[in-house]
């Protein structure tokens, strides 16, 4: 267990079950009678509770709706690959030399699922308080400002490094209509690749609505390229 001194230490928590913290870290390619799909389900549960709570008390001010989009920015595949990515986690995980070759260590499907194991896993031994602690620690360090802006202007990067590597273009926002009054405005803007409109998405700002186009796009994108 030696060789997973490192990941432990990364993140302030030493398993007291290694078994438990093996399966978290066993991709069912892997072949054993045991795997981390569920303890990715517990995870996914226990994650969401996490950072709805860190948002709730962090953010007073801020309504159910607004609450509900920083959460859902932060409770995701892409979200958990960058944290699984922040404590190494792709070199610790249990996989098939098939999946080795494909790159699977990489792969941001598998490290968000190992991301959540590991999370079931401390739940199971630890409890609640100790995947606050674990997982609080490595927003604050991962994400500079904890903002709804700064939290979507991700989609719009992801989008254009998506674009840019399938299509060789990159995505243009259109203003469609910008309604009521100054202190209630609402702007709608459309996502176009190609000449062709993916999405369109309406906010509070300019910049509030290219960010849920651009989610909204992403989301499309992914499904149409699997």
């Amino acid at each position: 267990m030696d060789e997973l001194k490192p990941l432990q230490d990364r993140l302030d928590y030493k398993f007291k079950d290694k078994k438990l913290l093996i399966e978290a870290l066993t991709h069912k390619s892997f072949k054993q009678p045991y795997n981390n799909e569920r303890l990715e389900f517990l995870g996914d549960a226990v994650l969401d509770l996490v950072v709805g709570e860190y948002l709730y008390t962090r953010f007073p001010k801020h309504d159910e709706g607004k609450l509900s989009k920083m959460r859902a920015s932060l409770v995701n595949e892409e979200a958990f690959t960058r944290l699984a990515n922040a404590i190494g986690l792709g070199d610790y995980i249990y996989l098939s030399n098939a999946e080795e070759n494909n790159k699977g260590r990489s792969k941001p499907s598998l490290l968000s699922n190992a991301f959540e194991a590991i999370m079931g896993s401390v739940y199971l031994e630890a409890g609640l308080k100790q995947v606050a602690k674990i997982t609080i620690k490595l927003l604050d360090e991962n994400y500079e400002e904890l903002t709804l802006d700064s939290l979507f202007k991700d989609y719009k990067t992801s989008l254009q490094e998506l674009t840019q590597a399938h299509f060789g273009v990159t995505p243009e926002y259109h203003l469609l209509s910008s309604r009521g009054p100054d202190h209630l405005k609402e702007f709608e803007i459309a996502v176009k690749i190609n000449g062709k409109v993916y999405a369109k998405a309406v906010g509070k700002s300019k910049k509030i609505a290219q960010q849920e186009a651009a989610h909204i796009t992403l989301e499309s994108l992914k499904k149409e390229l699997v």
